[in-house]
């Protein structure tokens, strides 16, 4: 096979402290670099996800809203494994971060539920492994 991995999923967000204090330190995420690039007024804020997935989030001048909910074009959302769902969903309670109803994939029979990130992404989280 070609691919062996995905390297890292690419975020740009609209308010980058907000972005930042969201993925580091309510989700957990653990700064590997962090880049100011004066020539485009922007930060590349590298977070590693678990053992080794990383987010690149990114912060632009006047960046453009995303089109529409999970059914535009691109990329629908993101997912997240945890080992234990209600701990995690609890955990977002604690910092004011809702999430949506659990419910149960017909086809794994998987637990999980949607959240939103401080520009409204959709995330997932899927108990598991």
């Amino acid at each position: 096979m070609l691919i062996h991995a995905i390297h890292h999923v690419a975020i740009i967000c609209s308010d980058y402290a907000a972005s930042k204090h969201f993925y580091v330190d309510i989700l957990g995420g653990v700064v590997i670099a962090e880049t100011y690039r004066a020539e485009r007024g922007s930060y590349k804020l590298d977070i590693r996800i678990g053992e080794r997935d990383q987010i690149e989030l990114f912060s632009f001048p006047d960046p453009p809203p995303r089109p529409s909910m999970p059914e535009a074009q691109g990329l629908r959302h993101l997912a997240f494994t945890v080992p234990d769902l209600d701990a995690a969903i609890a955990h977002l309670a604690a910092y004011e971060v809702a999430c949506e109803p659990i419910r149960v994939d017909p086809l794994t029979g998987a637990r999980f539920t949607f959240f939103r990130d401080p520009d409204d992404l959709p995330l997932e989280l899927v108990e598991g492994g």
